[in-house]
């Protein structure tokens, strides 16, 4: 296969939805000699935070000079983004090889497996053959059913923050949806969680008691900010003074506590790690759509905040920076998201709201967007591409806001790659 008949094979996997349950995973990775059996792993599940959390410690660990795998999803702008090694995507060449020799034993399948499914095999038979010391993996959706839980006891188990997400498929409650998510947790291992929502702490305790696991919750009251512009921010934790830490979201000082937490853990387990590593790591991770500056003048950002908990964290970030000043917020959504909470989130924010359709089959329209936040009293104007929502509110004097959707993102990339071609 080229890399095109190789991503269109896998998004050709797509139909199949989203299949919760780990049989298909196994029958695969053991059709491919189990490679994940050969790998040693730190499994991250949670909310929100997980990526950003993942990229530090992939960060950390490449800066001490470990060859270090990083499994994330979705992408931002190109799919290969998913499955990287040493802070690089795989390359085109390299997926394109992987797919052609799995195909045929995915096709051979009685019960044939999803997207998500595929890439995760790929992803393991990569690490191996990249001879990966450690693998930072996220989890897909959930946890106890999540494709990545074919693993066996990793070196440590992180779940970041929890909040309301995808209660059709995990629950209605916190604990219902700590359940899942403490479904990563396996036998005599080591678990940290981020500690935000006391009903999901005994959900995690009694998971960790049941599996002989130590539990470890992080301590986000002893953070002490320091400085913050649009530039990077610093901070002090346990210990460390002066972190410098260069993604902007005031919410990732708490994820970056979460890392020094989980370095502390990794080097009871023999992983060393110095003081040098850490720094570097935080102070050089950069992850797309997390509030990302795009233009510094006026600035222009663009944030994944898709669910209220993460709105609320991009809100909260806006807000520091530029206290009342309002922002154009260029806004899409998933339909199957809390759309009004959010909009209520954004409104003391907003100047005006220009809304888009992203480029997904879950997406709310643009219109429907836009009725639903006049509706709530604010001013919004729907149009018809991602582009031309982003085009005019670079226009815009003041500060801008691209929020909703991760899936919007990396259109807004593209308007804004656009945007420099034709200044050219």
């Amino acid at each position: 296969m080229t890399y095109e008949e190789a991503v269109a094979y896998i998004h050709g996997l797509y139909w199949r939805g989203s299949k919760l349950g780990l049989e298909r995973t196994i029958e695969l990775c053991h059709l491919l000699g189990d490679p994940q059996k050969q790998l040693k792993f730190i499994h991250v599940a949670g909310t929100n935070g997980k990526g950003s959390t993942c990229a530090m410690l992939s960060r950390i660990l490449h800066a001490q000079g470990y060859r270090t795998g990083l499994f994330v999803s979705p992408f931002v702008d190109r799919f290969n983004e998913r499955i990287q090694f040493d802070d690089e995507p795989i390359p085109d060449e390299d997926l394109a090889a992987l797919v052609t020799e799995i195909a045929p034993i995915v096709d051979s399948m009685a019960s044939l497996p999803t997207e998500f499914e595929v890439i995760t095999a790929v992803a393991f038979l990569y690490y191996v053959r990249k001879r990966c010391d450690y693998v930072v993996l996220e989890v897909g959706l959930g946890g106890e059913l999540d494709s990545t839980n074919v693993i066996d006891t990793p070196i440590l188990s992180i779940i970041t923050a929890i909040d309301y997400d995808h209660m059709h498929i995990l629950g209605n409650s916190i604990a219902e949806i700590a359940k899942a998510k403490a479904g990563i947790v396996k036998d005599n291992g080591a678990v940290l969680f981020y500690g935000e929502h006391s009903d999901a702490l005994p959900v995690i305790a009694d998971a960790c008691e049941k599996h002989h696991a130590a539990l470890h919750i992080c301590d986000r009251s002893t953070i002490v900010p320091e400085t913050y512009d649009l530039h990077g921010q610093t901070f002090s934790y346990r210990g460390y003074a002066h972190l410098k830490l260069g993604l902007l979201g005031q919410y990732q000082m708490y994820n970056a506590a979460t890392v020094i937490d989980a370095v502390g853990l990794l080097r009871e387990k023999s992983v060393a790690i110095s003081d040098e590593a850490l720094r570097k790591g935080l102070e050089t991770t950069k992850w797309p759509a997390r509030f990302e500056l795009l233009r510094e003048e006026p600035p222009f950002f663009v944030d994944g905040g898709h669910n209220p908990h993460g709105v609320k964290g991009t809100v909260d970030t806006y807000k520091r920076l530029f206290k009342r000043k309002k922002a154009i917020v260029v806004m899409g959504m998933m339909a199957d998201k809390d759309v009004a909470k959010s909009i209520r989130l954004l409104i003391p924010i907003a100047k005006e709201f220009y809304t888009a359709t992203p480029d997904n089959a879950r997406a709310m329209k643009a219109e429907e967007l836009a009725a639903e936040i006049r509706a709530l009293g604010a001013k919004a104007t729907p149009f018809e591409t991602v582009a031309d929502a982003v085009h005019k509110a670079m226009k815009s004097k003041g500060p801008a806001l691209a929020v909703g959707s991760l899936y919007m993102a990396g259109e807004v990339h593209a308007a804004f790659r656009d945007a420099a071609e034709h200044e050219r």
